[in-house]
C-alpha cells in the first residue's frame, strides 16, 4: 500500500509520553498508521516526560507497549522504521525554561510542530507557557488536547482562555475519540447520501431514538478521579452529546469543519434545559453494587479500592432529552451510559413510527416498528429491522422480524478498519479540524450539563442502586415506561 497524497511531515510531541494514554493508545495508533504507510517518511515522534531516560529506554517502553496492547503481530520491518522515528526528552512540564530543549529535536522549517497534551488539564497552562517561552511555535504549529476539558462551564472557559493566549482557535484540536469511529462518521453518509433516510429523518416518521454506551469495566483504580467527576460529566458531556449532535443535526452546507460545527452547535442550543423543575422526570442516577459479570463476582462502587463509603457519585445515567426545533418536535432521545453493565455495547437505535392500520393480524396484533440499529462497538455496522413474509403456501400470510445486516468487517473486507484514535491523530497531523470539537461546542455542552448537575445537587437527588452485571437501576426502565416505551435489549 502506498500513500499517494503527501502532507507536510510533523514533529509530533507527546507530553506525558510514559503515561497510560500514550502507552495504551497513542503508541499503538501511531504504529498502525506507520504500518499502513500513512505517516510521512520524515515525521518524527518525540516523547516528553519528567523522568530521566535515554532514548533507547523510551524505545524499549514503546516496544513493550506494542507487545502488550497491539493485539496484532508486530511486523519487524515496520517496527524498525517506527522506532527510528522516536526520540525522548526529560522536561519538567512546570518549568518554562526547560522547553528550550525542544529546539534541538524539532525543525519548524521542514516539519509542522504538533503538540499532543496527553496529561491532566491542570498542566495545559504550563505547557502553553513553556512552548511560548521556547520560541519554537509558528502559525503552522498545533496542539491536541484530550477530555476532560474542565469539570464545568467556568473551568472549561479558564482552560480554553489559557490555551488561547498561545494558540489561535484554528490551531487547537480537541479530541473526542468517538468522532473517529467509522460508524459515527457513517451517520453523515447514511443521513445525507441516502434519500431513504434523508426524507424520513424527522418527527413525521421517527417515534424516538435511543443511545446506549454500556461499559463492563468498573473504576479500575481511578476512584479518586472518577468520584469527583461522575458518569454525567465523564461520558454524557462529551461522547453521548457528540453522538446526539450527529444524529440530530441539519444538513451542513458542505463537509468543511465550520459547516459541521455550526450545525452541531444549533442542536446543543436547542436542547431543552433540565432543571430542578423537571430533573426527577427526565433523569435517572445509579450506582452499582456488588454483582456478577461473566460469571465472576465483582465489588460494588463503594467497595472499590480507595472508595469513600459515603459517596453519592453516579456510575450510571439515563436521560430523556428533548430537542426544541421543527425537525425533532415531539421525538424524545433516550440516553443511557454506565459502568459495570451487562455488556460492553455502544449503539444507536432509531425507532420508526408504527403503521396506523394492520392487515396482518394473524402474525401481530400490532405491527412492530421498523428499527435502524447502528452498532459503534464492539462490532461496527448497521442493521435495519423489517417485517418479511415467512416462505410457505399456508392459507394466511405470516410475517417475521428479519434484519438486513451490514457488518463493516464483512461488507468491506478489502478495507482496513481503523479505530477512532488512528483517524483523529492522522487528521490532527494533517491539519484537518473537521472531526474535532470547537470551543463553542464544548462550552454549549457544559452549559446544558451544568444545569443537570445543579438540579441534582439542589434537589438532593440520590443515585439508585443497581447490581453489577445488569443494565442499570429499575428507575431507568420506568423512565421509558412512563412514555409506553422500553430499552432495546
Amino acid at each position: 500500500m502506498t500513500n499517494k497524497t503527501t502532507f507536510k511531515p510533523c514533529d509530533l510531541v507527546i507530553y506525558g509520553a510514559l503515561g497510560d494514554l500514550s502507552r495504551r493508545k497513542l503508541i499503538i495508533c501511531l504504529y498502525r498508521l506507520d504500518n499502513a504507510n500513512l505517516l510521512e517518511p520524515d515525521t518524527r515522534i518525540i516523547g516528553i516526560d519528567r523522568h530521566a531516560h535515554e532514548v533507547k529506554h523510551f524505545i524499549e517502553i514503546a516496544h513493550k507497549s506494542l507487545q502488550e496492547f497491539l493485539h496484532d503481530a508486530l511486523d519487524e520491518t515496520v517496527w524498525q522504521r517506527f522506532s527510528a522515528r522516536l526520540n525522548y526528552l526529560k522536561i519538567d512540564l512546570t518549568q518554562a525554561e526547560e522547553y528550550v530543549q525542544l529546539a534541538s529535536v524539532t525543525d519548524n522549517q521542514t516539519r509542522v510542530l504538533v503538540n499532543y497534551f496527553a496529561v491532566a488539564p491542570f498542566l495545559f497552562k504550563n505547557i502553553c507557557q513553556g512552548l511560548h517561552h521556547s520560541g519554537i511555535l509558528t502559525d503552522e504549529s498545533r496542539m491536541v488536547m484530550e477530555k476532560p476539558i474542565g469539570h464545568n462551564l467556568q473551568s472549561s472557559i479558564d482552560i480554553n482562555d489559557e490555551v488561547a493566549k498561545v494558540f489561535n482557535e484554528n490551531q487547537v484540536f480537541r479530541i473526542d475519540h468517538y468522532l473517529g469511529k467509522e460508524t459515527v462518521l457513517n451517520l453523515l453518509a447514511l443521513r445525507f447520501a441516502n434519500s431513504i433516510f434523508t426524507t424520513n429523518w424527522n418527527h413525521n416518521t421517527i417515534d424516538h431514538i435511543q443511545v446506549t454506551v454500556g461499559e463492563e469495566v468498573g473504576i479500575e483504580g481511578r476512584f479518586d478521579y472518577f468520584d469527583k467527576t461522575g458518569q454525567l460529566r465523564d461520558m454524557v458531556q462529551n461522547h453521548l452529546l457528540q453522538i446526539l449532535t450527529f444524529i440530530a443535526m441539519e444538513p451542513p452546507v458542505n463537509l468543511e469543519a465550520e459547516s459541521i460545527h455550526n450545525e452541531k452547535i444549533k442542536v446543543l442550543k436547542a436542547l431543552r434545559p433540565i432543571t430542578i423543575n423537571n430533573v426527577d422526570e427526565k433523569t435517572v442516577r445509579g450506582q452499582y453494587t456488588a454483582g456478577y459479570l461473566r460469571g465472576q463476582a465483582v465489588p460494588g462502587y463503594l467497595e472499590e479500592d480507595g472508595a469513600d463509603s459515603h459517596s453519592t457519585t453516579e456510575s450510571f445515567v439515563a436521560l430523556r432529552v428533548d430537542i426544541d426545533n421543527w425537525r425533532w418536535a415531539g421525538v424524545p432521545f433516550y440516553l443511557r451510559t454506565g459502568k459495570r453493565l451487562q455488556g460492553k455495547r455502544t449503539e444507536i437505535v432509531v425507532y420508526f413510527k408504527q403503521l396506523p392500520h394492520n392487515i396482518f393480524k394473524d402474525s401481530f396484533r400490532d405491527l412492530p416498528p421498523n428499527k435502524l440499529i447502528i452498532h459503534l462497538q464492539p462490532n461496527e455496522g448497521v442493521e435495519i429491522e423489517i417485517l418479511n413474509k415467512i416462505p410457505g403456501i399456508d392459507e394466511h400470510i405470516k410475517l417475521k422480524k428479519t434484519k438486513l445486516d451490514l457488518s463493516f468487517s464483512e461488507a468491506f473486507k478489502q478495507s482496513r478498519i481503523f479505530g477512532g484514535y488512528e483517524k483523529l491523530v492522522l487528521e490532527a497531523m494533517r491539519g484537518n479540524p473537521t472531526l474535532f470539537l470547537s470551543r463553542q461546542e464544548i462550552e454549549q455542552a457544559w452549559t446544558w450539563i451544568d444545569s443537570i448537575q445543579d438540579a441534582w445537587q439542589h434537589s438532593n437527588n440520590q443515585p439508585s442502586p443497581y447490581s453489577a452485571g445488569t443494565w442499570g437501576p429499575v428507575a431507568s426502565v420506568a423512565l421509558l415506561a412512563r412514555d409506553n416505551r422500553a430499552w432495546e435489549e
